[in-house]
């Protein structure tokens, strides 16, 4: 007999999209008001229709954004993110159907309006956002809205899955126990329901939302006859793969026709659109600097480079870039000439260093002409520190993932360089932490970290770092 669910989790989107919707206009009324000198019943009259593109674009906007704040595990980082996303998106579709329906003149909208609609829209939804997971957070600790969980198998994967959903009550789950086959297992696991062909009985007399399977392949038959049952009984259904004990990360499902792929590292960059954020980002980013500060900095560090010791002002390296391809990484010279630059790195006290290369290490302002690489295309202005040939070719024999970090291009500051490991590699523990935060990097980019990584290593220059020599 088929057991009708009910529930009012949905509910919860809904809410969220008509706060959005309010938010939204709420926003474009005042906006106008600011900054149109109309009279009231003017103002009606001007705005109506873009009241209206301005609420199907949001509808367009949320399809390619969804919203997700509801879901058990969302980080707020993330929730920011895709606000981000989504007012980036509805300026995309609005300004472009205010041009296609010659809405595009001072009479309806100006330059100073959009920007003032659009950063106030994105700080707002961010905030609204926020709050609206941290009061749903709340909510499911008082035990609402949470979802009936039973899990099959309880072997290591099992109790593992266990771990990660009872970490925080705002993760939404409530869980009944386990089913597993070895009776041994009453006495030693908690909340023992049973054994696998007593799921279905078990199921059809409670409130069950999710069946999550953690039983070996070599169990087919049982695992698809609970599959089936879940699915004849509207519950979803969820497999834990045997390899998850030895592969601890993140892992993207995707498909050949109907064959599943499972990718063993998810790479946010690897998407078109991130792609071209990132870039947009340092060009824009490149082109500011190096035609307005780098002129000056240029000039009055080139003349204490030349005090200081004969040589070129600016020193270029070969670094390994993005897949392993070499280019020419520049920097200010910060040492005397020597044949020791491309295999030794500066230590402390490190006698080859100017005085003027000292500050110069000290707050990162060696680094500024790689501003050139980053235009070029060469290097991002956020990504792993690149090295040396001499030290790929060492390092990537005796650490592993080593060459991981250079599927994205290598940056002026980094992940790794925000937490500690900057400068001098004196041992392979300091080079392995390196790496570790650089694989991390890659395998969780967003646009808001790297924002966050380049205020981190501004407010680092002036305070200045022990490891900065």
């Amino acid at each position: 007999m088929v057991k009708y669910k009910s529930g009012y989790g949905f509910l919860i989107k809904w809410l969220i999209g008509i706060g959005d919707l309010i938010i939204l206009n709420l926003i474009f009324y005042v906006t106008c008001r600011l900054t149109a000198a109309y009279e009231l019943e003017e103002f009606y009259s001007k705005v109506r229709i873009m009241f209206l593109l301005l609420n199907f674009s949001y509808f367009f906007a949320v399809y390619f954004v969804p919203i997700k704040i509801y879901k058990p595990i969302v980080y707020l980082d993330s929730v920011a993110q895709r606000s981000l996303s989504l007012v980036s998106l509805h300026a995309i579709l609005f300004i472009t159907c205010l041009f296609f329906l010659k809405l595009n003149d001072a009479t309806y909208f100006s330059i100073r309006f959009i920007l003032y609609f659009y950063l106030t829209s994105f700080c707002i939804f961010a905030l609204w956002r926020i709050l609206a997971r941290i009061i749903l957070k709340r909510y499911r600790r008082f035990g609402r809205n949470y979802k009936g969980v039973v899990i099959v198998g309880a072997g290591k994967n099992g109790m593992n899955l266990y771990a990660e959903m009872k970490k925080d009550v705002a993760y939404g789950f409530h869980i009944y126990g386990f089913f597993d086959d070895n009776i041994l297992l009453n006495n030693t696991i908690p909340n023992y329901l049973g054994m696998t062909h007593e799921v279905e009985d078990f199921i059809l007399n409670n409130k069950v939302d999710e069946i999550y399977c953690t039983l070996p392949n070599s169990k087919d038959e049982k695992i698809m006859r609970i599959f089936n049952f879940a699915e004849k009984n509207m519950i979803r259904f969820y497999i834990i793969p045997e390899f998850s004990r030895y592969v601890k990360k993140r892992l993207t499902m995707e498909n050949i026709e109907s064959l599943p792929i499972m990718a063993v590292r998810s790479e946010p960059l690897q998407s078109f659109h991130n792609q071209i954020i990132k870039r947009i980002f340092d060009i824009l980013f490149a082109f500011v600097f190096l035609v307005t500060l780098f002129p000056v900095l240029y000039i009055i560090f080139a003349a204490l480079i030349k005090m200081s010791s004969s040589g070129p002002v600016i020193f270029k390296q070969i670094r390994t870039g993005i897949y392993g391809k070499d280019f020419f990484c520049y920097k200010f010279r910060s040492m005397k000439t020597n044949e020791q630059a491309d295999e030794k790195q500066a230590e402390k006290n490190d006698p080859r260093t100017t005085k003027i290369g000292r500050f110069l290490r000290r707050s990162n302002l060696d680094e500024i002409p790689q501003f050139y690489n980053v235009l070029k295309g060469e290097m991002s202005v956020v990504g792993p520190r690149p090295h040396m040939l001499k030290h790929t070719e060492l390092y990537s024999t005796i650490i592993d993932k080593y060459m991981v970090r250079h599927l994205v291009k290598p940056g002026i500051t980094g992940w790794a360089q925000v937490n500690g490991y900057r400068g001098e590699t004196k041992t392979i523990e300091q080079m392995e932490g390196r790496v570790r935060n650089d694989v991390w990097y890659l395998e969780n980019w967003t646009f808001l970290l790297d924002i966050k990584i380049v205020f981190v290593t501004v407010f680092n220059m002036f305070k200045g770092e022990k490891n900065a020599y």
